[in-house]
């Protein structure tokens, strides 16, 4: 009974999703500018900038400066594609439940029998899914792009275990996350700008996670994202149940009528 509420959810805020042309083009738009600047990065800086980069873990050693510094900018899209999902939660979470505070249709679904946890969980993943999707999407993407401007020998370098860790466990978990975050700030605000306050809180630190890793103060081994993946995992559920507990389903239903 309950998977088939959380579904009856999805479905609705896919098919709200899908009369909205703007906001499908912000979640093609935003992809393709993070890979379009990840890879010019990565193509100008080496070319200008003289540093010598140290050799890391699972790089060729006869590889040069330029090379060697080009595989740690190309690292790095494994954390910009972290900024996927939490721009897109910036505005898809923080609007779906204040959309409907405001039209006046959150009024009927909650005189429905869905539980206030299935409620808030289908649409966190209706927005989390396609997230998670896109950033995928555009994983593949970039690597075929990084491939065809002839950096497929480098990638050998950046593809690693920590970098599946990344792509399939941490982008999940940071999704879910943003999506949380969102409705949390949807349901205790009563517009959008002020929703959107809470959800870009993910982003700072994800700008902290590209830093600290360029500057070699943390390098992301398999055990470390296998650590910060499931941290991030279990802080879902905990945030998760405290949306559940601040949703104050009657108190929206008497304000807002």
């Amino acid at each position: 009974m309950s998977g088939r509420r959380i579904r009856n959810v999805l479905r609705k805020e896919w098919l709200l999703m899908a009369r909205s042309p703007s906001s499908l083009l912000f979640v093609a738009g935003i992809p393709l500018l993070l890979i379009g600047q990840a890879l010019l990065l990565s193509w100008i800086l080496p070319r200008f900038l003289g540093v010598d980069v140290p050799i890391a873990s699972g790089m060729a050693e006869d590889l040069g400066s330029i090379e060697r510094f080009r595989i740690l900018l190309l690292d790095q899209f494994r954390f910009f594609v972290l900024l996927i999902p939490a721009m897109v939660a910036n505005v898809f979470a923080t609007l779906s439940i204040v959309e409907e505070k405001l039209t006046r249709t959150l009024e009927p679904l909650l005189a429905t029998p869905v539980r206030t946890w299935e409620l808030l969980l289908g649409k966190v993943l209706s927005g989390a899914i396609p997230a998670v999707a896109v950033a995928w999407a555009s994983t593949g993407l970039f690597v075929l792009l990084a491939i065809g401007l002839g950096w497929g020998p480098l990638l050998r370098s950046v593809i690693d275990p920590s970098w599946h860790l990344s792509v399939f466990l941490l982008t999940p978990a940071i999704s879910i996350l943003s999506f949380v975050l969102g409705v949390i700030g949807s349901s205790r605000a009563s517009d959008a700008k002020g929703a959107q306050n809470l959800a870009v809180v993910v982003v700072l630190p994800l700008f902290a996670l590209i830093a600290v890793q360029v500057v070699g103060w943390v390098r992301f081994t398999p055990p470390l994202t296998l650590a910060l993946s499931l941290g991030i995992a279990a802080l879902d559920v905990l945030m998760l149940r405290l949306a559940v507990r601040l949703f104050a389903r009657e108190s929206i239903l008497i304000r807002w009528r």
